[in-house]
């Protein structure tokens, strides 16, 4: 049996880029984070930070340092978040939401890693997150 715990991103400052997540996400930093290893739990999977020495910021999509891993967050309003995370140290790098207000928006935290804000179509959200439409 294989079970993911850890997503981990190397960083700069592991409770600077947790503080961030952490407010991206409205989730707590775990007590007992230091800045040799700080995380979010998200159930059974941890988003963990871990200093890199010498850091080196992806820049995606060059391929000569490219973008490590990919983060998507579905949102309920697409334009609130958007103005909350640039609020909070985001760079929008692309914008992929079509009129109707579904699509994506590509960022990058504060230390250049990407993330998208993603609204798709067919999403429902209820008091327990979102709910995804059958697929065939």
């Amino acid at each position: 049996m294989l079970r993911l715990t850890d997503f981990i991103i190397d960083c700069p400052d592991t409770m600077k880029l947790a503080a961030f997540y952490s407010e991206v996400t409205g989730r707590p930093v775990k007590e007992g984070s230091t800045e040799h290893w700080a995380g979010i739990q998200f159930g059974e999977i941890e988003l963990a930070f871990t200093p890199v020495e010498d850091y080196r910021a992806p820049q995606w999509p060059d391929s000569e340092r490219p973008k490590q891993f990919h983060l998507d967050f579905e949102v309920d309003d697409i334009e609130a978040e958007h103005s909350r995370v640039l609020a909070l140290g985001a760079t929008l790098m692309r914008d992929y939401v079509g009129p109707e207000g579904y699509g994506h928006r590509v960022y990058t935290d504060p230390v250049g890693h990407p993330f998208c804000l993603c609204r798709n179509k067919g999403v429902t959200w209820t008091d327990q997150g979102p709910v995804w439409p059958k697929r065939g």
